[in-house]
């Protein structure tokens, strides 16, 4: 066996085919290690192979006879914002939209490597809380894989593109009268008495294995490398993996330096943010979280400790932006460099203004926003604020009028 768990709390290291997340001294999550010192890793093993997740397969916990179950998920492009650099004044933006995954989100990344293990351990039945982005993933791998989905959602709260994809790929939906932590907490309740259970939320450790992908695949790919990495956060899932995909590489010698991370929250869900400025070592939930934002809409995240970790250590910073603020950041993304991205994505972007206010990033550097996923999972949220179309008969006077009011 090439890897291991490690408790991320007391060290505790466990030896393990099967899918462990919690500790079992200490309670808290647990890392998969690999033993660093037998890998083959770089150009001569991998050079063969498309930019993907599965392109680091020898940096990842999945034998190499396993059955991968797959949707060509990675390999998304990265976009330099010319238009935003001139906005902001800073020497190069760049944008890796991981809208352009299977399902339109990040979350393939790590659904596809924890659905290859769950295939591997003989599971039946997979299941996850959600506020959209996993249990659309979830659902459409387990349908790839032959596996039953159950998905269980706070009622209200989650965009109806993100329902409607978990709907068609046949996963079985329940509504909690409560919020996404609500959701979550009945889901680990579930798992732990139904041992055909699996959970897939980013606490089972293989959801980070593949997620850190992401980070791998930005250091490959841009000659020029970005001095920070700016990540929405709710769950925290994805910036704890992109710390880990790039500790992996500096470990093993594939990148000299570590980018600064910058996690970004929205103001009404935004305890780990919270938590970073006041100085604590310690989250407090937040009860009814409240933002537009609903990917990161999470009042007390799972990987709370991980992500101050990753922020503090690299040298980064946790802030917070306002909907309002989110919202006119989707429609400059949108209208200034033609990529539609989610609300939770476009708070990365709203947070170039306030970095530079707060001497968090210097005009020469290079800033690179993570847009987690695709506009069209939420576009409620765009088409709210949008100004009405103009109504004219069919005659070219009024086409005429018309386009003269919009020429103002």
């Amino acid at each position: 066996m090439s890897y291991y768990y490690e408790c991320i709390e007391c060290g505790l290291k466990v030896d393990g085919e099967r899918v462990i997340s919690k500790c079992q001294r200490c309670g808290d999550l647990l890392e998969v290690k690999y033993f660093y010192d037998e890998v083959e890793v770089g150009e001569k093993v991998w050079g063969g192979r498309p930019l993907s997740v599965w392109r680091y397969l020898e940096l990842l916990p999945i034998s190499k006879d396993a059955r991968i179950v797959s949707l060509q998920e990675g390999g998304t492009r990265i976009h330099r914002c010319e238009r935003l650099e001139k906005k902001f004044g800073l020497r190069r933006i760049l944008v890796k939209h991981e809208g352009d995954n299977p399902t339109g989100s990040f979350k393939d990344r790590g659904m596809t490597v924890a659905i290859t293990k769950s295939l591997q351990e003989g599971v039946k039945i997979v299941a996850c809380a959600s506020t959209g982005n996993t249990s659309a993933s979830m659902a459409a791998y387990a349908a790839k894989a032959g596996l039953k989905s159950l998905v269980i959602v706070p009622s209200g709260k989650i965009a109806a593109g993100k329902l409607a994809q978990s709907v068609v790929h046949g996963a079985r939906i329940i509504e909690v009268d409560g919020n996404f932590d609500d959701a979550l907490r009945l889901v680990l309740m579930l798992t732990e008495v139904r041992k055909d259970v699996q959970l897939l939320n980013s606490i089972n450790p293989f959801r980070i294995e593949g997620q850190k992908t992401l980070s791998m695949e930005i250091m490959e790919q841009v000659e020029l490398k970005p001095n920070l990495i700016i990540l929405p956060v709710g769950n925290a899932g994805n910036i704890t993996a992109v710390w880990k995909g790039l500790r992996e590489f500096k470990l093993l010698g594939l990148i000299e330096e570590i980018p600064r991370l910058i996690g970004v929250q929205a103001e009404g869900a935004a305890p780990i943010a919270h938590a970073y400025r006041t100085g604590v070592f310690n989250v407090e939930p937040i009860a009814n979280p409240e933002t537009v934002a609903t990917a990161i809409r999470i009042g007390n995240p799972a990987n709370w400790k991980r992500a101050l970790k990753a922020v503090r250590e690299s040298n980064g910073a946790m802030i917070t932006v306002t909907d309002k603020e989110i919202i006119e950041a989707q429609r400059t993304l949108a209208r200034a460099e033609g990529l539609f991205a989610e609300p939770a994505s476009a708070a990365t972007v709203a947070a170039l203004p306030k970095l530079l206010d707060a001497g968090l990033v210097d005009m020469s550097e290079v800033a690179l926003c993570v847009a987690t996923g695709h506009g069209l999972k939420d576009p409620d949220a765009a088409t709210s604020t949008m100004t009405p179309p103009l109504k004219i008969k069919p005659k070219m006077s009024d086409l005429e009028m018309a386009l003269r009011q919009i020429e103002g």
